[in-house]
């Protein structure tokens, strides 16, 4: 027996707010219809000349001003992982009807993760410097490059003084975040935590960085169809920039302000396969463990989960190995649970990714539909799931959802979402 099993039980966390700025829609709501919609936003990259690249295609946020959400010379002081760090954490906290000033500031933290943070951004200084030298370099690189700048810079602009950090733990950063903030909530050391993950990756190098490792898709010539999670022809992922971020509250806080409760946050797991930087361990006995851990956090057995939000990158390896470690924590239920791997909706926001899917969780589990698998036409030999089809997506009851993340250096994170006991309980076509 799993002795975290034993744990007394903690604070309750519940997710109150969700901010998202995604090429598929700016906010919850527009967010959310877009995926209705069933639509890939992938198209040419733009930001710069990707010809000498296999791959040429990403997903660019089409339309992002950030004075909509900040002052002027904030807006200016910022590079764009600050500035998409700050604006979807406005729209988080306006979501959840909660203004900085009428919280305890020491008890709100701030828990963001970033694979990348400000490399973009330096990425371009670097050119200026090697045309003029220092003087060309904006001087606050500095202060933009590092991770960290996301949180600090959100603790900043709204005064939250409790615990702040951002991880930068490659594609499962994101994850991770949202759990270390449901831990310290739970644990006493916060009532409040902002947490989440914020991705701009698209730079030249940057983006060549990862073309050199062949792990994006070379499906160039038709976009809106090149991201393909499980599917047989699956090539690799595309790059996308996006945000999102929660806000989760101490339960009885968030009722005490009669806050909207879309889920809670039941559970996390993480562990390290210990085997290779890029490759996943091949039994995905480590992955399942995470899955493990996690459910064994909200203690809640296999049987309890009712959607699988996948990590779903459309990588040959990593595709596979993940429906292997979801069939092995499902057993017998593997061929009936949905599962859904939605990046094609947003890209591969790298370390974002996993909290834009924590966020499309609570909203599954508030709203009682899930979205689809895009472009899934024939699943791999080594992908057998009940993946969400319907180009419509499911009208599911969703009362436990797991979310899986895996990153770079054999890093996995899953989290449990859950409907909350007061929630109003939906039929199995998502109805009231």
């Amino acid at each position: 027996m799993n002795l975290s099993s034993l744990r007394p039980p903690g604070r309750e966390v519940v997710v109150t707010g969700v901010g998202i700025i995604t090429a598929s829609g700016t906010g919850r709501e527009a967010f959310w219809a877009n995926l209705k919609k069933g639509v890939s936003p992938v198209g040419p990259v733009t930001r710069f000349d990707a010809s000498d690249f296999g791959s040429r295609i990403a997903v660019e946020i089409p339309e992002f001003e950030p004075r909509d959400y900040m002052e002027r010379n904030r807006a200016r002081r910022l590079d764009r992982f600050g500035q998409l760090t700050l604006a979807t954490t406005r729209l988080a906290l306006d979501d959840a009807g909660l203004e900085p000033e009428n919280v305890r500031p020491e008890r709100v933290g701030v828990q963001m993760g970033s694979a990348l943070g400000g490399i973009a951004h330096a990425e371009i200084q670097t050119g200026r410097f090697l045309e003029r030298g220092l003087r060309g370099v904006d001087p606050r690189l500095a202060l933009t490059v590092f991770c960290g700048a996301g949180s600090c810079n959100v603790a900043i602009e709204f005064d939250f003084r409790g615990p702040n950090s951002t991880n930068a733990m490659s594609c499962a950063s994101g994850t991770i975040a949202v759990g270390d903030g449901f831990r310290l909530i739970r644990e006493g050391a916060a009532d409040v935590v902002v947490s989440g993950g914020v991705e701009a990756p698209l730079a030249p190098l940057t983006f060549g960085s990862f073309a050199l490792i062949r792990a994006m898709s070379t499906r160039n010539d038709d976009p809106a169809r090149a991201y393909r999670p499980f599917d047989a022809d699956r090539d690799g992922f595309i790059m996308g920039e996006g945000a999102g971020i929660l806000i989760l509250e101490e339960r009885e806080h968030a009722l005490a302000r009669g806050a909207r409760i879309y889920a809670r946050i039941s559970g996390y797991g993480t562990t390290n396969d210990a085997h290779h930087m890029t490759a996943p361990r091949p039994d995905a006995s480590e992955a399942a463990r995470a899955m493990t851990e996690a459910l064994a956090s909200a203690r809640l057995g296999p049987e309890a989960v009712d959607y699988v939000n996948a990590h779903g990158s459309s990588t040959p390896l990593n595709d596979g190995t993940e429906s292997v470690a979801i069939r092995r924590i499902l057993g017998d239920r593997a061929p009936y649970v949905p599962v859904s791997g939605t990046k094609p909706f947003y890209g591969h926001a790298l370390g974002a990714s996993g909290a834009i899917e924590a966020g499309i969780c609570a909203l599954a589990i508030a709203e009682g539909w899930i979205p689809p698998n895009l472009n899934l036409d024939t699943p791999g030999e080594d992908c057998e799931l009940d993946y969400v089809r319907e180009p419509e997506g499911r009208r599911h009851r969703v009362r436990h959802a797991l979310s899986n993340s895996f990153g770079f250096g054999g890093i996995n994170a899953s989290l449990v979402l859950s409907q909350d006991r007061e929630a109003t309980p939906r039929d199995e076509t998502g109805r009231s």
